[in-house]
């Protein structure tokens, strides 16, 4: 079983499908692009940050496909949404980082670390 996201005329991840396997039988891309006429592209569940789930296995265009996910022609990979302005595309694994690391100090319960986009750092939150 595969999965396959239909984009719009921008690239961008309308939704995404389940499947049939890539074979020598037929070009499932083309098939699902032509039946929905929309762009199609194979994405893989197991695939996330440039990575695969499975040792030994190559990951599959970098993340899997979620809606308003972008298709990056040039990367082939799927980029998920900017969160904010500051954050910065890691090449890599295709996602989206913060210019200051999170802090990595345990907080007490109900606490939680939050990104402040107007003082560019993070925050503890508590629920």
């Amino acid at each position: 079983m595969a999965h396959y996201a239909l984009l719009d005329e921008n690239n961008i991840v309308l939704q995404v499908i389940t499947g049939k396997d890539e074979g020598r039988d037929t070009e499932w891309e083309l098939y699902y692009g032509n039946l929905t006429g929309k762009i199609c592209k194979r994405t893989s569940y197991n695939s996330m940050a440039g990575q695969h789930s499975m040792p030994d296995c190559t990951c599959f265009r970098k993340n899997y496909a979620g809606i308003g996910y972008t298709y990056d022609e040039t990367r082939d990979a799927f980029i998920p949404p900017k969160p904010y302005n500051s954050w910065v595309l890691n090449e890599d694994s295709c996602t989206w980082e913060a210019p200051a690391p999170m802090p990595t100090e345990p907080l007490g319960e109900n606490k939680f670390y939050i990104w402040d986009e107007d003082s560019i750092s993070w925050m503890i939150n508590q629920a």
